[in-house]
This record gives C-alpha cells, structure tokens and sequence, in this order.
C-alpha cells in the first residue's frame, strides 16, 4: 500500500474484503468482534490515506484532503494505541495477560491524548515522498512518545497466551524496527499499510477459532457436544 493512491485504493478495498470475512467467522463470540474489526479499520484507513494522494496530486479539493489529513491521523495516532489492547484484552482468557494488556491500553490512552493535543496545536503537515507520505506534527520529546505508541500498539499482541496473536505482534514490532531505521517522517504512512497487510492473519485467527469451537454431534439441541481440542 501506500505507494501511489491506486496501491491505497486497491489495497484499502482488498483488506477491507478480508476484515468482512473475519467478521463473518465470528459467529456467537462477542469478544472476538473487535479484534476481527481490525482489519475493516485498517481497510478504510488506506482508503482515506488515497484521498490524502488524491488532493496533494490535484485531483480533489484542498478542503477534502484536509479532512482526510484529519481522519486519516486521528485513526493512526489516537485510536490505534487504544484500540489494538483492548481488542487484543478482550480476547485473553488469563486474567493476568487481560490486565497487562488493560494498562498498555492506558497507555495507549496518554499517548492518543498527547498526540491529538498535537494535531490541534499544529502544524498537521503532509508531503509526498518517494514511495509514500510524509506526515509531520510538532511534538517534544517525540522518541520518547514514540516507544510509548510502539509498546501499547505492539505490546499486547506479545502478551497474549494465544500463539497466532503474539506472531501477529512480533512481524509488527519488526516493522517498526525496520521502518524507523529507513524512513521516520514516513513511518505513520508505511507502518499502517505494513499492519494493513498482515491483518490478513485475523482473518485466519477468526477462521480457525469458528473450526474449534464445540461441534454438535447431532441436530437435536439437547444432543451431547464434542470439544476439539487447541
């Protein structure tokens, strides 16, 4: 993604189509529902950044791309850092991990705070870069809030008991590693389309938690039911 508004665009609609199937495969569990949103967030949100394309390139109106500017980084710098704990909490059967991940959303929190707080004192700033965008808001102290994002937006994915989840916070906080150290104005843009990309995974978490839950043997509802095992 981010590498063109057509790449946005493609990809915005792709992700989005696989955030859809995982939440079809949430069936009756509740607490799967926001982590398998994931995905249609993080659809919508490339879908957004190609209006951001679109308007530096002339194509749509300076007053469309501001807002965009605007959704697009409320998403990115205030939800994401709550959203993804809690989503990941939701899910966590150990009440310790549920807790860890809890404070990390508080985390997530402060950070989202600090950061909206930045992007209504501005300058929110954009630019088009080779291969993506560059965004920019004035912050002091920005490494030390951007640890902050990266542990809350990372973290509770390697806490969690479940295997497929931790695998999902590892590629991310490799990406992160890998991102900073080649680009930093244009880390927002090229590590949200990268988390775009492997929330491809939920799709899968969803699809193979709907094939392990209780099987009925018979059609009958008082018929006795067969747990699979993880």
């Amino acid at each position: 993604m981010c590498f063109s508004p057509q790449a946005d665009l493609v990809g915005g609609a792709v992700i989005s189509g696989i955030g859809v199937d995982a939440l079809r495969h949430v069936d009756r569990r509740a607490s799967h529902v926001a982590l398998a949103s994931l995905p249609v967030l993080f659809g919508c949100h490339q879908l957004v950044e190609a209006v951001i394309w679109l308007s530096l390139q002339g194509h749509v109106s300076p007053g469309l791309g501001r807002t965009a500017l605007w959704v697009y980084l409320t998403v990115a710098f205030v939800i994401l850092p709550i959203f993804v704990p809690i989503a990941v909490a939701a899910i966590e059967p150990a009440r310790w991990r549920r807790r860890l991940a809890g404070s990390l959303a508080v985390i997530g929190i402060v950070v989202g705070g600090i950061l909206l707080a930045a992007m209504v004192r501005g300058p929110m700033t954009v630019a088009i870069c080779p291969y993506h965008l560059a965004y920019g808001v004035r912050l002091s102290d920005g490494w030390a809030i951007a640890v902050a994002y990266v542990v809350a937006t990372c973290g509770a994915a390697l806490l969690s008991s479940d295997r497929r989840i931790r695998i999902f916070g590892v590629a991310n906080l490799v990406a992160v590693a890998v991102i900073a150290r080649l680009t930093i104005d244009g880390f927002a843009s090229l590590w949200c389309a990268w988390a775009a990309v492997i929330s491809a995974a939920i799709a899968l978490q969803m699809r193979y938690g709907a094939a392990r839950r209780p099987v009925p043997l018979g059609k009958s509802r008082g018929s006795p039911t067969v747990v699979v095992p993880r």
